[in-house]
């Protein structure tokens, strides 16, 4: 998992979660692990096929033309929920093509978040993930085993099933079973960490900062905050701020994710698009 440091990657990533977000609003459990699984698809193919990650992450090149070829090559292999993911992706602007492959697993893992969270078992997943980390880097050769870029992914999987089956959540279990198949070149009790760091943002996301041009209204109030209710699956509290920069429409932070409907926002972004 990098970590994305970049700027242009930090605002790709921002909007192909809240495009994540939007594909998992009202999904059952069964269909947000099918999108996991799906996202986490791509990501492996297009760690395979450098000549297609560097098609699909070239910021030199029209958005819609990324967008046309990943629609060609994946619209008849990924659901209705996935392919708007993926496009969003592929539409964004990443710093290099391997920031575009860790943003798809991130969004695969964050689905898998999501769902502990709807189920409200994020508090064990992380909890799981970390006491995990630890016993595994306590443990020299059953680290080096299922850390191994170069090991049977089968014979890793079933190690882990054998470890894990029936005693962890079964997110936990998939989100482990994924880091072993690509730990790319990082160790397994680092990736875990990073997991539970990450389930962890997920539980801090429960203020929502507003900034607005004008006041909003109580009913306006209520509408907003019923909705991200509905994207984050837990009650929302709104600060509000009166900002005049914000020009009209909305710029909501949650966490670390900021989701931008000003109109201010909007133009700062067709000023990036036309200076490219």
């Amino acid at each position: 998992m990098s970590t994305l440091v970049n700027a242009a990657s930090r605002e790709a990533l921002a909007a192909t979660e809240l495009q994540l977000l939007q594909a998992t609003d009202g999904a059952q459990a069964a269909e947000i692990t099918g999108l996991a699984d799906e996202l986490f698809g791509v990501a492996a193919l297009l760690g395979r096929e450098s000549t297609l990650r560097r098609a699909l992450a070239d910021a030199s090149t029209d958005p819609r033309s990324r967008e046309d070829l990943a629609r060609g090559l994946l619209a008849d292999k990924l659901g209705a929920r996935a392919l708007p993911v993926v496009v969003e992706a592929v539409r964004s602007r990443w710093s290099g093509p391997g920031d575009l492959v860790s943003g798809l697993e991130r969004m695969a893992r964050t689905a898998l978040l999501v769902q502990a969270e709807r189920a409200d078992r994020l508090d064990d997943v992380e909890d799981e993930l970390f006491r995990l980390g630890r016993i595994i880097g306590g443990q020299v050769d059953l680290e080096r085993l299922l850390s191994d870029p170069a090991g049977a992914v089968e014979g890793k999987k079933a190690v882990v099933d054998q470890l894990l089956d029936g005693k962890v959540e079964p997110v936990t279990l998939s989100l482990v079973e994924q880091l072993v198949t690509r730990p790319r070149g990082r160790r397994v009790s680092e990736g875990l960490e990073e997991l539970a760091a990450l389930s962890a943002k997920r539980r801090e996301r429960s203020v929502a900062h507003i900034r607005s041009a004008v006041p909003l209204t109580d009913e306006q109030q209520d509408r907003l905050s019923r909705t991200l209710q509905r994207i984050y699956a837990r009650p929302i509290a709104l600060h509000l701020e009166i900002d005049p920069e914000v020009v009209g429409g909305l710029l909501i932070r949650v966490g670390d994710e900021v989701i931008d409907g000003s109109v201010a926002g909007r133009l700062q972004s067709l000023r990036r698009e036309l200076a490219d």
